[in-house]
């Protein structure tokens, strides 16, 4: 396209060039022409007053070297006979026009022009007193006549040339500036087919291309987002199954010994194996933060939360398990999704019967904030052996597989806590264990505590055992 663009601008170029150049050489070639003759005109007319006057050849002879022309030898005057005995005919000057010539342009009794060596000769009529007619012959050499429009010729080569490497220096930019964004363009289609998902155009060049740019980034803004939301869905989908899992795991521990429980425990730690898989598969790319829900959504926190704990109370009671349950006697309309909230429990509570020993007790406290916060804070604090360093043990979480852990755990927490403007910490609870505290701002305001909310880009904070 660049070469092609270059090609047609040095056409129209150089035609338009040959078109005015030609017809402004020809113009001057004749404009030097003229003023060549008109000075020889000039040159004879200053001869017609002595003519008119006297044919003396002495007068005569004066009067021609007083010109330019005449000084120059390059101007002749022929006189005929005037028919009285003893007036021969008298030439003054160098002749060079032939006598047909001569005898031509006084018949005719107007000025002629007519080629001779060297040049040509302007042959001027002039009247008699006599009522004859004298022949004023100037000598224009061919120099003259051309005088000046070589110089002219190679003046406008010259300007014709500039021009045309003018319009291709300016084709040649032009399709620079038409290409290169065009390319670009070009360059991350390619690399976004080749599963280059972060490959963007910058939005630079013509009109045109900076809409064809500014579409193909929304696109593949789009196709992120969409990829994101379908790794999110597997491997939330995923990880909810921890929690039927870990029931069946900690049934399955109670069946005793022999080749049938064997079995079923073995094919428990292989399902747990594969689910581990999906969900490390899906977390690869790492997702965007969803925005908070639309208007109208939400769900009562306390009222999920008795659910939730209805569900693993069982579990806890048949592993001597303490459980409390604080703050839930009351409605507490939060801004998260039902299913969203359950799953953030589920995690956090799976993590409990995961990694602290049996009997180990733990709690569940809901505190509402009420309306000079505007927010709702859960609280899951177990009894456990807690964690040494809760930062290095959220830095772990992004490894994936450290201590048998995903990662997705706290990320589903943190997912539901930032869609409301809130955010997640890890600390002591006063129960000697560790304590995952959920903070849900109520109108999408960023945390007032000091981390504030989190991006997933700023380095999410993951528990190690979650």
């Amino acid at each position: 396209m660049r070469w092609a663009l270059v090609k047609v601008c040095l056409a129209v170029t150089a035609m338009v060039v040959v078109a005015f150049a030609v017809p402004l050489g020809m113009v001057i070639k004749e404009m030097a022409s003229d003023r060549a003759f008109s000075n020889a005109e000039r040159q004879a007319a200053a001869i017609g007053p002595t003519l008119s006057i006297t044919t003396d050849r002495d007068q005569l002879e004066r009067a021609v070297a007083s010109t330019q022309a005449g000084a120059a030898n390059r101007m002749a005057v022929h006189i005929p006979a005037s028919g009285e005995p003893g007036s021969p005919a008298l030439e003054i000057g160098m002749r060079r026009a032939a006598q047909r010539d001569l005898d031509t342009t006084r018949r005719l009794g107007r000025a002629s022009i007519s080629e001779v060596t060297g040049g040509s000769a302007l042959l001027q009529p002039t009247a008699l007193n006599t009522g004859k007619i004298a022949i004023v012959e100037v000598f224009v050499p061919e120099g003259e006549v051309s005088n000046g429009v070589t110089t002219a010729w190679v003046v406008l080569a010259g300007v014709g040339i500039a021009l045309i490497i003018g319009s291709v220096a300016v084709a040649d930019r032009l399709g620079v500036r038409l290409i290169q964004p065009a390319k670009r363009l070009a360059d991350a289609a390619q690399d976004l087919g080749e599963g280059r998902l972060g490959a963007r155009v910058p939005e630079e060049g013509p009109t045109e291309l900076r809409s064809a740019a500014v579409a193909f980034n929304s696109m593949a803004d789009q196709v992120v987002q969409l990829l994101t939301n379908e790794r999110e869905l597997a491997a939330d989908l995923s990880h909810r199954l921890r929690t039927p899992l870990t029931v069946l795991r900690l049934n399955a521990a109670s069946l005793g010994e022999g080749p049938a429980a064997d079995q079923t425990r073995a094919a428990v730690e292989q399902l747990e194996r594969e689910v581990d898989t999906i969900i490390r598969t899906a977390r690869e790319q790492r997702p965007q933060t969803q925005g908070p829900p639309g208007p109208g959504a939400g769900c009562d926190a306390s009222e999920v939360v008795r659910e939730r704990m209805d569900f693993w109370s069982a579990l806890a009671e048949d592993e001597g398990r303490k459980v409390r349950l604080a703050g839930v006697d009351r409605p507490v309309r939060i801004p998260v999704a039902r299913p969203e909230l359950a799953a953030a429990l589920d995690a956090m509570l799976g993590n409990v019967f995961r990694h602290t020993p049996e009997g180990t007790a733990f709690s569940v406290d809901v505190h509402n904030g009420g309306a000079e916060s505007n927010s709702v804070i859960i609280l899951v604090s177990d009894a456990g052996p807690g964690i040494d360093d809760p930062d290095a043990a959220l830095r772990r979480g992004n490894d994936g597989d450290r201590d048998g852990s995903t990662g997705l755990g706290l990320d589903i927490v943190r997912r539901v806590a930032e869609s409301t403007g809130g955010d997640v910490r890890i600390g002591r609870s006063v129960l000697g264990g560790t304590e995952v505290r959920i903070w849900i701002a109520l109108d999408g305001r960023e945390s007032s505590g000091g981390g504030g909310r989190r991006g997933h880009r700023g380095g999410v904070r993951r528990r190690r055992r979650l």
